[in-house]
């Protein structure tokens, strides 16, 4: 199959601490490293590695990072025909601190993601693939948001699904202004703290009846170490997680990993649930090495947990 993503490409400055540091405190890491991330990006290479043909639209600065942010998604082949250079704004970078017990704090920058111009989208590419799948970092603000919005309705309009994945840092920079865009998405994707925040409710079943009646057509709520939830108006099943055997190091890109393994199965026709159990298997998968694309997945290995 085809994919278009919009999203984020990155480089990922990790690291892992006994705690985070307290304002003035200064802490040394038990492990650093640097790697190609962003959303845009994993969804992307992991789609690649599952076997389908990818269009990656991001946007990087002309800077050293660039490269490496791009490295991942090189060796995958993935197209860059939609990846733009910006002269001034730097490639984004982000730093994740991450203690053993899963707290995190992150620093992240848009930078030349968010100058992504949408002269430059192709109707064409949108036409042309099987679906679309858009990361709502991009929705944040600037003209990615523009590029963001004129390719839902591109594929709106020529039949093609659209996939959206919100973020903790889309919800909370822009909250119930994503509302729109999440109701007209033929899936919506994410977590629990982003549902509440999305429908301004407290409770997962208060949320999902505002999304239904709001005109919601398929919701996948990923709930951590319960797994995850899949919801129609037609009926609601809690898909178990899924245990791999192996010791989780770094949930760096597992929310990104989930939505690709789940885009590839729902588009082949699995059942919704289904669909769910293999993202569920991916995300914890990607969780097992260093990094947001360290882990390959492969479409066989996802078989085995079907």
């Amino acid at each position: 199959m085809k994919f278009y993503v919009i999203g984020d490409v990155t480089v990922d400055h990790l690291y892992h601490l006994d705690h985070l540091p307290a304002p003035g405190e200064e802490v040394a890491p038990s492990h650093a490293t640097m790697q190609p991330g962003g959303a845009g990006g994993t969804i992307s290479v992991t789609l690649a590695r599952l076997g389908h043909s990818v269009i990656l639209a991001a946007r990087v600065g002309q800077d050293p990072f660039a490269d490496f942010a791009l490295s991942g998604v090189r060796a995958s082949g993935i197209s860059e025909a939609a990846v733009q250079r910006d002269t001034e704004a730097l490639t984004s970078t982000i730093t994740v601190m991450q203690t053993p017990d899963g707290k995190r704090a992150m620093i992240s920058y848009g930078a030349a993601n968010r100058e992504l111009d949408p002269a430059k989208l192709k109707k064409k590419d949108i036409d042309s693939a099987d679906a679309l799948i858009v990361s709502a970092y991009s929705l944040i603000g600037g003209p990615q948001r523009d590029y963001a919005l004129k390719a839902i309705a591109l594929a709106h309009k020529g039949g093609v699904p659209v996939f959206l994945d919100l973020g903790t840092g889309a919800v909370n920079a822009v909250g119930m202004g994503l509302l729109d865009s999440a109701v007209s998405a033929d899936y919506l994707l994410l977590n629990q703290h982003e549902l509440l925040a999305l429908t301004g409710t407290h409770s997962i079943s208060a949320a999902l009846a505002t999304l239904g009646a709001r005109g919601s057509k398929k919701v996948v709520v990923k709930v951590g170490a319960m797994g995850s939830i899949v919801w129609t108006p037609d009926e609601t099943e809690l898909v178990d997680a899924v245990a791999v055997g192996d010791l989780v190091v770094d949930t760096t890109g597992a929310g990104d990993t989930f939505v690709a393994a789940f885009a590839h199965a729902a588009l082949s026709g699995r059942p919704l649930a289904e669909a769910a159990k293999l993202g569920n298997a991916a995300g914890v998968l990607s969780a097992t090495s260093l990094g947001a694309q360290a882990r390959t997945i492969s479409a066989a290995e996802l078989e085995s947990f079907a």
